[in-house]
C-alpha cells in the first residue's frame, strides 16, 4: 500500500470540501471536469434535509495520463444520522444481489447526478458517455465519512455495470461507516478487487451502525491518534478531532515518511497531555527497573540457579 497515493487521493476528497465550502479547490496534477450534486442526508431530526441539493464531490482527470478521479466530500447531516440511530435498510437495487444498504446512504446514492438540471446523468452514465480528452487508463474512487459510503455504493456500480476500464475502479474510504447487509459485502468482495479502507482506532463513525445486519465490506488500515500501551496521544481526545479528514491525512504522513501534514490548531495533542504521557511512560519505564533489580537480586542469592 503506498501512503502517499492514499493521501493524495484524500487532499482530492479535502478539494471537495473546499468547492463545498467556497472555496477555489486544489486539485494539482488534475483537471477538474464535473461537479456532483445530490441531495443532502434526510435524518429524523432534519427530514427536510434530503430536499436540498448540494455539492459533494467532483470527477478529474490526470493531466499528465488518462487517470480518472471521482472524489466525494462528506457532510454535516451525518452527525444527525449517529444520533438518530435508526440505521433503515433498503434494497440495492443497482446490482443483482446486491443486498441492503441503508437507506439514508442509498437515497443520497441514488438522487447524485452529475451537474443540475433537467437531464442531469448519474455518475455512471456519465463515466460512460462522456467526451474525454485523453484516453482513460484507469478510475479511482475516494471519499470520507458519508462520502465513503457513497464511494461504496458507487464502487459496486460501476465495477458491476461498466465496461473496461471503469469495470476496475481503485477504492480509498476514510471514515467510512458500515454501509451494506451480509449480502451487499460479499457482492463487493466478489466484484469489487480493489479497496483501501483507512480507520482510526478511536473514530465512532466507523463503527456504525453496530446493529445487525450491517458490516464493513473490506478489512481495514488502522491509524491510531490515541493508545494507553504504550501511552500516546497523537491528536486531542476529542471525537471531531478523531474523525476529520484533516487528521487522517495528519496521521497517514507520520505512516509515510514523507513530509508531516499538519493536523487542526484545535486538535494537535497540548503540551499538558504530552507532559502526562511522559511521567506516565517515566513511571512505568522506572517501575520495569525495579522489577529488573529485584530479579536479579534473587537470582544472586540464591546462586543462579532460576
Amino acid at each position: 500500500m503506498d501512503w502517499s497515493k492514499a493521501i493524495q487521493y484524500a487532499q482530492l476528497v479535502n478539494a471537495a470540501y473546499d468547492g463545498f465550502a467556497g472555496k477555489q479547490p486544489v486539485t494539482p496534477g488534475y483537471e477538474l471536469l464535473a461537479t456532483i450534486y445530490a441531495n443532502d442526508l434526510a435524518t429524523e431530526a432534519n427530514p427536510g434535509r434530503g430536499d436540498t441539493r448540494v455539492q459533494m464531490g467532483f470527477i478529474l482527470q490526470s493531466q499528465a495520463g488518462g487517470e480518472v478521479v471521482v472524489a466525494i466530500r462528506g457532510t454535516e447531516g451525518i452527525k444527525e444520522w449517529v444520533q438518530d440511530a435508526q440505521f433503515l435498510d433498503e434494497p440495492f437495487t443497482f446490482v443483482a444481489g446486491g443486498g441492503r444498504t441503508e437507506d439514508g446512504f442509498t437515497d443520497m446514492y441514488r438522487s447524485m447526478t452529475v451537474e443540475e438540471g433537467a437531464g442531469a446523468p448519474s455518475v455512471v452514465k456519465f463515466l460512460g458517455t462522456y467526451a474525454w480528452k485523453r484516453a482513460v487508463s484507469s478510475l479511482t474512487i475516494c471519499g470520507h465519512s458519508l462520502g465513503g459510503a457513497i464511494v461504496t455504493l458507487l464502487a459496486l456500480d460501476v465495477a458491476a455495470n461498466m465496461q473496461a476500464p471503469f469495470n476496475d475502479p481503485t477504492i480509498y474510504t476514510y471514515a467510512s461507516p458500515r454501509t451494506g447487509d451480509h449480502d451487499f459485502a460479499v457482492k463487493y468482495h466478489q466484484t469489487v478487487k480493489t479497496t483501501y479502507r483507512f480507520v482510526d482506532t478511536v473514530d465512532l463513525v466507523p463503527k456504525l451502525p453496530a446493529v445487525f445486519p450491517y458490516r464493513h465490506v473490506t478489512d481495514a488500515i488502522l491509524l491510531d491518534s490515541l493508545t494507553l500501551i504504550p501511552p500516546r496521544v497523537r491528536l486531542q481526545p476529542n471525537p471531531l478531532c478523531w474523525h476529520i479528514l484533516t487528521s487522517y491525512t495528519y496521521l497517514m504522513s507520520l505512516y509515510s515518511g514523507g513530509p508531516l501534514l499538519d493536523a487542526e490548531p484545535e486538535c494537535a495533542p497540548t503540551g499538558v497531555i504530552e507532559n502526562i504521557l511522559g511521567k506516565i511512560e517515566a513511571e512505568l519505564s522506572n517501575q520495569k527497573s525495579i522489577a529488573e533489580k529485584f530479579t536479579a537480586s534473587l537470582r544472586r542469592n540464591i546462586g543462579g540457579s532460576w
